[in-house]
Parts: C-alpha cells; structure tokens; sequence
C-alpha cells in the first residue's frame, strides 16, 4: 500500500496479538512504527524485530511521547490496546471503570491530541479496534460490550463530523481472534469465539484491505455484517439467538464446574491487544 510508505504510525497494545501484527505489517510496508504497550518488555521485542520504536506505558498518554520519537508528526494511530473483563452489572465498579478508560477513554484522549494537527494538515488516520462486540454483544462480559458499543459510537462520530476535513477513520470488528486474550475467556471463549478464530496476522491484512478501500467498518469475519444487519432489522430474533448461545454458554461451565448460575467472578482487567 503505496500510501503507508513513509508514514509515521503508532500501535497501541502492540506487545502482541493484534497490535503486533499490525506493526509488523506497517513496518513491512514502509512505515514507521511506534510500538506502545504497557509491557516494556514485549514493546521492545516487536520494536527491535521489526526495527520499530518503542514507547511503552498508558495507551492514554502515549501520543505527545509517540510524537516526539517519530520526529514530531503522526500519520496513522491504531488504538487498539484494549481490556475484557468478566461479569455483568455485578461486577466490581473499578473493573467498569478500567473497562472504560482503555477501550473509550483511551481513544478519545488520543484524539484530542492528534486532531489538531490533522485538521490543519487536512490529513490523518485513526484506526480503532472495536471488535463485533461493539456491533454486536458478547455474552459473559457486560463492561466489554458496553465500552466497545462506545468505542465504535466514538469513532462514527469522528468519521461524520471530520471526514470533509480529510481525518479517516475505521472500526475494526474481527470476532474471535487467536490472542492471548481470547484463551483467557475460558469456557466463554471456546464456546463464542474459538470455532471460527482467526490469525492476528488475517486481521492485520483484513486493516489493510479496508483502509485501501476506504472502508469505516473493517470486517474480518464478513459473516459479522450479516449478524449486524439481523439485529437491526430483527432484533427479538436475533435477541433470541445470542440467548441461546449464552445458555450453551452455561451449560459448559456447568458441566466443568458445577456452577449452575453459569457465572464467573469479575477479574481486575489488564490491558492488551483488543480483539
């Protein structure tokens, strides 16, 4: 992609998972590439593989320190650090609250740094890994759903209000992805997710394909529009199925556990490559 040669970019939560392989292709493909992840460690391996910077800490701050290692521009964000926390309404309130500062808060911080140079410029790209879950639900995590509904409202509204300005943005909303994210969800995961999990790197490709096309919603299960569509345009039906999944759901963890409520206790999230 002609484009992103030469360009300056910077990956959230690119320790690994999605975020690893989204730098990698954007350094394959010319770019420069700011590795961020809370993990100093594993921002550095990506970094020195790929012969990227890193710039580890809170994807929250990350972009005035991004900024200064790429010599005082950003072309390309990916936020795409992300958490997903167990539990519904019972869930304790600093897992909703640590739910909402990386998967919304994070992007809307990034964002008010970055437009003011990109409106300027006339020029900029925001890419947000959103997860079907934002289009969709995920059964089992109630602060993941609702922070990533957000996360994707968040960046329709940037594409509605600065597209005539030259800001692009996209959602990206794969399903289950082969991370170390997806195998800490346990039954739920198996059961929702693992059937059809792809590779970071299909995702990766799947990003690059979108921004080519000018795509807002990248898809890297196509069957995910079919599903968006359905809840639309059919939503006690499609209301019914997800049902049927999270009882499928319970009965699992009941025959491993015993656990006739088919619940989990809520985990302190951590902060990861979304998926």
């Amino acid at each position: 992609m002609e484009t992103v040669r030469g360009a300056r970019v910077v990956v959230t939560g690119a320790g690994g998972g999605i975020g690893a392989a989204l730098a990698r292709r954007f350094a394959e493909e010319g770019a420069r590439v700011v590795v961020n992840d809370l993990d100093a460690a594993k921002a550095a391996r990506v970094a020195g593989e790929i012969g990227g910077t890193a710039v580890p800490g809170d994807a929250s701050d990350v972009v005035p320190r991004a900024r200064e290692a790429l010599g005082g521009t950003i072309d390309v964000y990916c936020a795409n650090a992300g958490v997903a926390p167990v539990g519904g309404p019972e869930a304790a309130e600093q897992v909703w609250a640590d739910a909402w500062d990386v998967n919304v808060m994070a992007h809307v911080r990034a964002a008010r740094e970055l437009l003011p140079d990109w409106l300027e410029r006339g020029d900029g790209r925001f890419v947000a890994t959103v997860s079907a879950a934002g289009l969709l639900t995920m059964v089992g995590s109630a602060p993941y759903s609702v922070s990533k509904h957000a996360a994707l409202a968040f960046a329709e509204w940037l594409a509605a209000t600065y597209r005539h300005r030259g800001v692009k943005v996209h959602a990206v909303c794969p399903q289950g992805v082969r991370t170390d994210m997806l195998r800490a969800t346990g039954p739920t995961g198996e059961v929702v997710l693992a059937p059809t999990a792809i590779e970071p790197e299909a995702v990766a490709a799947a990003v690059f394909a979108g921004m080519a096309a000018d795509r807002f919603l990248i898809l890297p299960h196509p069957e995910v529009g079919d599903y968006y569509a359905a809840r639309a345009t059919d939503t006690d039906r499609w209301l019914g199925s997800m049902n049927h999944i999270q009882r499928k759901v319970e009965e699992r963890l009941a025959a491993e556990t015993g656990d006739r409520a088919g619940g989990a206790a809520p985990e302190r999230p951590r902060r990861a490559g979304a998926s």
